[in-house]
């Protein structure tokens, strides 16, 4: 399939929002109380490309819980439609996107332009995310320790509670897409 048809495959973001169980609320909380910041030109610029995103994502992602809603909220500036696919039912798909050539790591964004033509790939993170995640996981036990599992529990439960409550998470997904639009 191209990318026109993965983007016809594709759900409405009020679908997949619909159809979540685990982040629902978080992602909702996110996309209710960030605000973009006024259009300084370069929104202007990212709309004129006519560009539309597909998104590989999953429920059960953090990621996709707090980039999702800072998408949603820039395509409503710039006009640009959305569909998302379910990363684990389109693995085809997923595969040809793998982060750092080997994970399924997600969200992963595919702008494409009127044609179909991929224009530019964002995710799974901002560098900033990225940081605070490898930062969170270094203070982890080793796999094998008796308290690893506990531990690795309690670290996405502050991640998760970061990531809704520290606004300057949301800024740095924000800045990072439009930083890849722009330079697209």
């Amino acid at each position: 399939m191209n990318l026109n048809q993965w983007y016809e495959k594709g759900m409405s973001p009020d679908t997949y929002i619909e159809s979540m169980e685990k982040h629902k609320n978080t992602l909702l909380h996110i996309y209710d109380h960030f605000t973009p910041p006024e259009d300084n030109g370069s929104t202007r610029s990212i709309k004129d490309k006519n560009l539309r995103v597909i998104v590989l994502t999953e429920d059960w992602c953090g990621d996709a819980m707090l980039n999702i809603p800072i998408l949603l909220r820039l395509a409503e500036q710039t006009n640009m439609p959305v569909r998302m696919l379910l990363r684990d039912q389109n693995l085809d798909l997923m595969d040809q996107y793998l982060t750092n050539g080997k994970s399924r790591s997600i969200p992963i964004f595919i702008f494409i332009d009127e044609e179909g033509n991929e224009v530019a790939k964002w995710g799974p993170r901002a560098e900033n995310i990225q940081h605070f995640v490898e930062d969170s996981q270094s203070n982890l036990p080793a796999k094998d320790a008796t308290d690893y599992k506990e531990k690795f529990q309690e670290m996405l439960l502050f991640m998760t509670k970061s990531f809704r409550d520290n606004t300057d998470f949301w800024d740095d997904v924000y800045q990072s897409l439009k930083t890849t639009l722009k330079n697209s």
